[in-house]
């Protein structure tokens, strides 16, 4: 037992120890310890002492998993019930089950404490941190701002919060989340708990051929996540809950700031990118402005079979009537501004995608999720969707290991390996699908490439071929083959 679950566990028993351990003297009827009476021997009394601490743990203590799990059943009992009070759930022992969950090798925020400083009063932390939280105490800190690459050359600002709020964040959207997951709808698939961007990719491929799609709208939305409104968001959460601590305690994170180059900046709109909330919160956003609305105003008036594919902000809406997508195409702009978002006029596109007749070679294809698709014939001579790696995505990666490999070129060569390793497994555990083995034998390509440059840059190595380093480096250190991990 580690010492962290250690002073976990003693933290949650101290007060049941008490309770259960000091027995009043001069008792002695069954089921009760006696210390000080001769007739009880010392092994009886630690037994019934620690079957006492079980007992009054089970009476006193519920566990986190039963509070969420009451919760969800209050919200598909009834899909208009309004909960009030929600925050009282967010005891001392909900906040180290937070604390477990999120993860402890990120980078710190503004107040440069890690996971591992945190921990060494790991019990005192959360003890006081509840007592904040509760008398109102609590100031959430601004997030420290990074950036990130993206596919077209961009850059990303993400935010990265202090240790301690990411357990505040992390306590309040395991209760968000517990009423939410009862009203997202299937087409939502990120940053949801049993949901992944493979399984968008699948049900994206099986959507396409059971209405057999003849249009298709690829849309992206300019800036999502720095331009929802805060405003709008509070009041489509008020519709499902009206705990006004908890709402206070999100509208502290919407309005705590960024701060970069020590300097901070208020943002009037926006979650910062980065935060455990923050995704939870674009979903809450996206659900009403896109998911509902397509499920309950535009699906019913179409002339044919639709379907919309949503993960995050990234969303596909495809159709088998051509008509049905130029009447959604022409009010989709105007649904978004009307909650303060803005289609991206050059990235959102209406595309023919309806399966080629014949040979014909004259098709359409289209981004999404870092693969494109687009229609292929199989082994059999049928078309089918296929997936390949993109081509921005691909070049990025590529660009990403030509970095670390410039960068890290002086480490221990067996740290270099290690590394590389884990990077191309991790690359073949997202791209490694059916169709794509060719664009990730490219990648590992460009890898022993990378890898080969850097080492005879330090000048004591001479692998001046592929093949001397083939027979010297990699049979001594082999990367990992290319392998398809996933059939979707």
């Amino acid at each position: 037992m580690t010492s962290e679950s250690k002073g976990m566990r003693d933290s949650r028993m101290a007060v049941l120890a008490k309770n259960s351990s000091e027995c009043p003297q001069g008792q002695a009827s069954a089921g009760k310890c006696v210390p000080n009476d001769p007739r009880h021997s010392e092994g009886e009394v630690g037994h019934n002492a620690r079957s006492g601490r079980k007992a009054q743990e089970g009476r006193v203590l519920e566990s986190v998993s039963t509070k969420l799990q009451r919760i969800t059943e209050m919200a598909k009992r009834d899909a208009g019930f309004v909960f009030t009070n929600l925050m009282h759930q967010i005891d001392e022992v909900f906040l180290w089950e937070a604390h477990r969950l999120i993860r402890k090798d990120g980078a710190s925020g503004v107040d440069g404490e890690t996971a591992e400083d945190y921990a060494k009063d790991l019990s005192g932390n959360i003890r006081r941190l509840h007592r904040r939280m509760r008398s109102g105490g609590y100031k959430a800190p601004p997030v420290k701002r990074a950036w990130v690459p993206k596919d077209d050359n961009e850059l990303r600002p993400i935010g990265i919060p202090a240790f301690e709020d990411k357990i505040v964040q992390k306590s309040v959207a395991m209760v968000l989340g517990a009423i939410y997951e009862v009203d997202f709808l299937n087409c939502s698939h990120g940053f949801r708990p049993e949901r992944s961007a493979h399984g968008a990719l699948s049900a994206l491929r099986q959507s396409c051929f059971d209405i057999d799609v003849t249009m298709l709208i690829d849309a992206d939305i300019e800036g999502y996540f720095d331009a929802i409104d805060h405003e709008k968001l509070i009041e489509i959460l008020s519709k499902r809950v009206k705990d006004g601590t908890l709402l206070r305690f999100i509208g502290k994170w919407l309005k705590a700031g960024v701060m970069e180059n020590a300097q901070i900046t208020y943002m009037e709109t926006g979650t910062p990118q980065g935060g455990i909330i923050s995704p939870l919160l674009a979903n809450i956003y996206l659900h009403e402005v896109l998911d509902e609305w397509f499920e309950e105003e535009v699906r019913p008036v179409m002339y044919g079979r639709r379907f919309l594919i949503r993960y995050a902000d990234d969303f596909v809406i495809g159709f088998a009537n051509t008509q049905d997508a130029k009447r959604v195409m022409d009010v989709l702009g105007k649904r978004f501004s009307k909650y303060g978002l803005t289609i991206h006029p050059d990235k959102t596109r209406c595309l023919r995608f309806e399966r080629p007749r014949g040979d014909d070679e004259n098709r359409e294809s289209f981004d999404f999720l870092g693969f494109t698709h687009y229609w292929g014939k199989s082994r059999k001579g049928n078309w089918i969707i296929k997936r390949r790696t993109g081509k921005k995505r691909q070049c990025r990666a590529i660009k990403r290991i030509r970095q670390w490999c410039k960068e890290h070129m002086h480490d221990p060569l067996v740290d270099q390996w290690k590394t590389l390793v884990s990077k191309l497994r991790g690359h073949y555990q997202y791209y490694g699908i059916i169709g794509n083995y060719k664009q990730m034998e490219l990648y590992y390509g460009k890898v022993e490439q990378c890898w080969r440059g850097s080492l005879n840059r330090r000048n004591t190595m001479n692998l001046r071929s592929a093949q001397s380093f083939r027979d010297t480096i990699l049979k001594r250190y082999p990367l990992p083959i290319p392998r398809i991990m996933k059939s979707v």
